[in-house]
């Protein structure tokens, strides 16, 4: 496939020059026969002492990583496209099934059925002002037809057809729609054109229909030059079909036209297209000036004005939704002590192309995770919990192989799940990021001291993270882009998701494949090493540990802060007093637990505690989390139940956190005061419900 000049550029972070072809390959020779005998080492059979102890096997977890071993993964991985629902994704989903079997692990999948969504044909015609018209392209440079990938498109879009002048419409948000009116702007059967932003695609689409746009041309200034970001413009997660519960052969499938189906898909179509081709359009406009504010973070070229014309656009999309199938992979390694307790590790596995970042390079750490897994058991390791890794499919068309597992496991999970640890993009770049819910934190900095830092010379990834991220700064969560959502958001278990660098420039184009990676996110695979193995030693205490590793005043104090954000934000007569009263006694409890928890550790130590003991902390800790959520979910999108994290209707820079207050928050601009303090007051005395559920779980008795 031709790549763009500047794939073949040296990565500025590890490199001064490119390595040459000749050391590249003897590195990788020598990296490969260390690989292929680690690969093998399964074979032996090894005498274990008894004596040995979790510890001694968290080491040696760390000593079996190998960077070679992790790039073979990843160059199969990304042979060919693989997007959901096609051949070539099922046997994508046959390598990692066999992966797991072939290394001795109880290995199962489990297929859905659901809706999916492939292009069909797409046409886009600019008529300037002068009287010509061109049609524009919407493809990538280099791809040829038999290169099975995908065209751009956006699945889900209704087809349609529309012919209108077109509007610059910045990002697509309110505030933006809001400037264009001020400046006597409408974008009235308009094909509007917006520039990626924090805003979902969905919303994007939405907001231009409910402005009454015809179409929407979506481009993305980050892509590298060519590019086209294909995805989703599915609001919610999982099958649109089977909304709350799992598409299992034989089931309940709703009808297109269900009102239940039809508002989870935009009123009007879009399609996604370079930054070259939005620059012919955007170049093009005339009429009211672009606003200065949106000038100082434009990127693109764009002409004076932000229309209405005089361009005129003719767009045309037509897709097919249809019912595939899907298939999730599972490797199970049981429990020894606690079989009924479940650690997680989970990964996408479906890709829009090549996938070398997006998810294939999280799949690779998968895999050889599982192999390091596979040898410790050979050497007598055991978990104390049972270790469950999870290959999802149809991630990137909205959470699907995810989502309808979990519904469809949703009791066992909501009594029995102890964490979710998600790997996506694992390595886009450089610079270590962790996004997790707060118990974690104690658990991931820990970690984070023990694995080697790929980027510098004798250090550990905690090191690096604190010197380059403003005294290592762990985000949280409140968007709804990968696999942890159903199962923080759905179901309440304790997450995380880790990975190296941020906005990659190849992000869902042709060009994610194994040439960029080895060319710029990772040529030695030494980000690989380190992800993989901070995500196994993470899995290594959850399911090793006696006392669960999970730490509440961490969650108390990010709670508190949360709430002075709050304060400095809501006017009138509204009263934060219910959700403080509520987290001073949920800090309470948080300090009763982890009291109790350092003592039983320091029992553990001398052999003194009894299995019941550390069982019912255990569940204490455990259970905290599934009180955040709420039956009723959030208004209007009941199917989030999480009272603390989630992605708001309406995404407010200011508040990343309680989300069913955000949402009221913005109801509330369209009441009058009365009633919308009042809205927003019943939201806070949810929240706060919900922060005295946690506490009375982390205090385990009944008031």
């Amino acid at each position: 496939m031709a790549q763009p000049s500047f794939l073949h550029k040296p990565t500025a972070s590890i490199f001064t020059s490119a390595p040459s072809p000749f050391c590249f390959l003897l590195f990788l020779l020598t990296l490969c026969t260390l690989g292929l005998y680690t690969l093998h080492h399964r074979h032996l059979q090894p005498t274990t002492p008894p004596s040995k102890t979790a510890l001694h096997f968290h080491r040696t977890f760390l000593s079996l990583a190998t960077n070679a071993t992790l790039s073979a993964y990843l160059r199969h991985l990304t042979l060919h496209p693989h997007l959901a629902g096609t051949p070539p994704s099922l046997q994508t989903a046959q390598y990692v099934h066999s992966h797991f079997s072939n290394l001795g692990l109880p290995t199962h999948v489990n297929d859905y059925s659901a809706l999916l969504s492939y292009p069909s044909h797409s046409c886009l015609t600019v008529h300037f002002a002068n009287g010509t018209a061109h049609s524009l392209p919407l493809g990538e440079p280099g791809l040829k037809r038999n290169d099975g990938v995908v065209s751009p498109y956006h699945a889900y879009s209704p087809s349609g057809s529309a012919a209108g002048y077109a509007v610059f419409v910045n990002y697509g948000r309110q505030e933006d729609y809001a400037t264009l009116e001020a400046r006597g702007v409408s974008v009235e059967k308009a094909v509007v054109v917006a520039r990626r932003g924090e805003m979902s695609r969905y919303a994007v689409v939405e907001k231009a229909a409910e402005k009454g746009a015809a179409a929407v041309v979506m481009y993305t200034e980050a892509a590298v030059r060519g590019g086209v970001e294909r995805g989703t413009v599915m609001g919610g997660l999982g099958d649109p079909v089977t909304p709350g519960w799992a598409g299992v052969e034989g089931g309940e499938r709703l009808g297109l036209d269900d009102s239940d189906v039809s508002r989870r898909f935009p009123k009007i179509p879009s399609m996604p297209v370079s930054v070259a081709t939005a620059e012919v359009i955007l170049r093009s406009l005339e009429g009211t000036r672009v606003p200065l504010e949106w000038r100082a973070t434009l990127k693109s070229k764009v002409g004076s004005g932000v229309g209405p014309g005089p361009t005129l656009l003719n767009f045309t999309y037509q897709g097919e939704k249809k019912i595939a199938s899907i298939r999730n992979v599972f490797a199970v390694i049981r429990g020894s002590e606690e079989p009924d307790r479940f650690v997680l590790l989970g990964n996408h596995r479906d890709a829009w192309t090549y996938g070398a970042v997006d998810p294939n390079s999280g799949t690779a750490a998968l895999l050889d995770i599982a192999r390091r897994y596979a040898l410790l058991m050979r050497l007598g390791w055991k978990p104390r919990r049972t270790v469950i890794l999870c290959s999802w499919d149809a991630e990137e068309f909205g959470m699907i192989g995810s989502t309808e597992w979990v519904e469809q496991n949703l009791v066992n999970l909501g009594s029995k799940a102890v964490a979710y640890l998600n790997v996506d993009c694992a390595v886009q770049g450089s610079g270590f990021y962790a996004t997790a819910t707060p118990q974690l934190d104690n658990l991931l900095l820990e970690v984070t001291k023990k694995v080697r830092d790929p980027e510098s010379e004798g250090m550990k990834v905690f090191n690096k993270w604190i010197t380059t991220d403003k005294g290592m700064n762990i985000l949280r969560f409140s968007g709804a882009d990968s696999d942890f959502a159903p199962f923080l958001y759905h179901a309440g278990v304790p997450s995380s998701d880790l990975y190296y660098g941020r906005d990659f420039p190849v992000y869902h184009t042709s060009f994610d494949s194994y040439d960029w990676m080895i060319n710029y996110g990772d040529p030695l695979f030494q980000r690989h090493v380190a992800i993989a193995g901070v995500w196994g030693l993470l899995a290594l205490h959850l399911a090793d540990d006696p006392v669960l590793p999970l730490n509440y005043l961490s969650y108390a104090a990010q709670l508190q802060e949360y709430t002075i954000v709050l304060s400095n934000l809501l006017e009138g007569s509204i009263s934060l007093h219910p959700i403080t009263a509520s987290i001073q006694e949920f800090v309470v409890a948080a300090k009763e637990a982890e009291e109790d928890a350092k003592k039983l550790r320091e029992q553990e130590t001398l052999g003194g505690i009894s299995d019941l003991k550390k069982r019912m902390l255990n569940d204490r800790l455990l259970f905290a989390e599934r009180g955040f959520l709420d039956a009723e979910g959030l208004q209007g999108r009941g199917w989030f139940k999480h009272l603390v994290y989630g992605p708001p209707s309406e995404p407010d820079g200011k508040l990343v956190f309680f989300p069913g207050i955000v949402d009221a928050v913005s109801r509330s601009r369209r009441m009058n005061r009365t009633e919308g303090d009042a809205v927003i007051q019943h939201e806070i005395w949810r929240v706060a419900r919900a922060i005295q559920r946690a506490g009375y779980a982390l205090k385990g008795g009944l008031t």
